[in-house]
């Protein structure tokens, strides 16, 4: 009955880690239009069914790795060292002031 030998497994796999994402680290996307939240997240879908189909499940596997990788250096490292909270994204204006958005969370003025 259960078959992991499909794309919709694979769907699931991204649509699951997805979930979990949006779940756990939402709060550093809030600043960002709904539209381009739901484009980020059927566009992650669309690489790991295309990864599959392309290059095999492996490597499908590998870049759900790597990109693993680099959410663990950017959340448990590179923040905090730049003093902002990896789970909270707390101090939101400092974490804001490193992403290039004023306080309020709208982009900065770009003086030339």
């Amino acid at each position: 009955m259960w078959r992991t030998d499909t794309y919709w497994f694979d769907v699931a796999i991204a649509t699951s880690g997805l979930m979990l994402g949006h779940l756990y680290f939402g709060r550093f996307e809030e600043h960002r239009p709904r539209w381009r939240r739901l484009l980020k997240s059927l566009l992650g879908v669309v690489l790991v069914v295309a990864t599959t189909a392309f290059a095999g499940r492996v490597w499908t596997y590998v870049l759900l790795g790597a990109i693993a990788v680099g959410l663990v250096v950017v959340h448990g490292s590179w923040l905090p060292r730049h003093g902002v909270n990896g789970w909270t994204a707390e101090p939101r204006d400092r974490y804001y002031e490193l992403i290039g958005l004023d306080p309020s969370g709208k982009p900065r003025d770009r003086v030339g």
